[in-house]
């Protein structure tokens, strides 16, 4: 399959590319700054650009079967839910219709599974405009018409690829960990390309 990774420099990024390489899809990885692209796995193609110029996206859309979003912006808005609706435009200009896109635990329905900590500190407070950005990216992408997926991980961490996660659980699920490797999300997120389980939907995933 030809993927567009859309932020293939992010923590989530990096594992993407890798991951999809080692599955022997042909990766093009979209980023501002390609140089930090870890050696150890290139991409099929490097395409430098910027998720806020709808152009820059443009141009590299065409002949791709499949893009996968994992912008990220730290504690910031507007990059995910701006170059999200840039992408899902480009997307539909050149016929590409399959998108999976990151988000986060939390939003929507979801909220019922975080703690107070990460409800009301986290989310309510310091990550506040990031998590209204994901919010926003989240309606632009329901609203898209595309054959799309949502993928709201817990918090992340640097542990290894274990592919034992819990993922898909009702908003009333218990005992989650509340956090997930960035190497499970990206394997959870490209297992979505060749399945159509959450067509349409918007599971969680934790340990």
């Amino acid at each position: 399959m030809k993927v567009l990774i859309i932020g293939a420099t992010g923590t989530i990024g990096r594992e993407l590319v890798s991951q999809a390489l080692a599955r022997g899809h042909e990766v093009t990885a979209f980023a501002r700054d390609p140089s930090k692209l870890s050696p150890a796995a290139p991409a099929s193609t490097v395409a430098q650009g910027d998720a806020l110029d709808p152009a820059s996206i443009e141009s590299h859309m065409p002949r791709h079967d499949a893009v996968v979003i994992a912008l990220g912006a730290g504690s910031q808005g507007r990059i995910r839910s701006q170059g999200t609706q840039h992408v899902i435009q480009a997307m539909k200009n050149h016929g590409v219709r399959r998108l999976v896109c990151l988000s986060s635990l939390g939003v929507g329905e979801s909220s019922g599974n975080l703690n107070f900590f990460w409800k009301y500190i986290m989310f309510g407070l310091l990550l506040r405009r990031a998590f209204a950005d994901h919010v926003l990216q989240e309606e632009y992408v329901r609203q898209s018409g595309l054959d799309w997926t949502i993928v709201r991980p817990g918090a992340y961490t640097d542990g290894e690829l274990t592919k034992s996660y819990r993922h898909g659980f009702p908003a009333d699920a218990r005992g989650l960990k509340l956090k997930v490797s960035r190497a499970d999300v990206a394997h959870f997120m490209l297992e979505q390309l060749d399945d159509d389980r959450y067509h349409l939907k918007s599971p969680g995933i934790s340990y």
